[in-house]
């Protein structure tokens, strides 16, 4: 493994993006990791989107241990949420992953619990 660590003087370099929802402003910086040295060429590509992909990625453990929302995760990255979504289910990580048996499980208790409110 090499390291990839760059020095990071006082204050990160800083660029901006403009966020989806119409124009606030996030600070993106520029920080160090330590990856194994055939990973190189696939994180430095700067094809259209890799930043995008890349981050969402890194992103996605964190949706899943519940630490942050999908919603939130969109909102770090600029984007909508059901942009997010729809990224995620086109390389195979459904949003819901109930089954239809569950989803009608479900569905028949929420039935039941408001017939008895009403």
């Amino acid at each position: 493994m090499i390291s990839q660590q760059q020095k990071v003087e006082k204050e990160p370099q800083k660029w901006h993006n403009i966020d989806a929802r119409g124009g606030t402003v996030m600070k993106i910086v520029n920080i160090g990791i330590n990856i194994p040295e055939e990973m190189v060429r696939y994180v430095t590509s700067k094809e259209p989107g890799d930043d995008f992909r890349r981050n969402a990625m890194m992103l996605y453990p964190y949706i899943q241990d519940m630490t942050i929302s999908h919603g939130r995760a969109a909102e770090i990255l600029g984007v909508c949420k059901t942009d997010l979504i729809e990224y995620y289910d086109s390389i195979g990580i459904p949003y819901l992953t109930q089954t239809k048996a569950e989803l009608l499980a479900d569905l028949a208790t929420y039935e039941r619990i408001m017939g008895k409110k009403q």
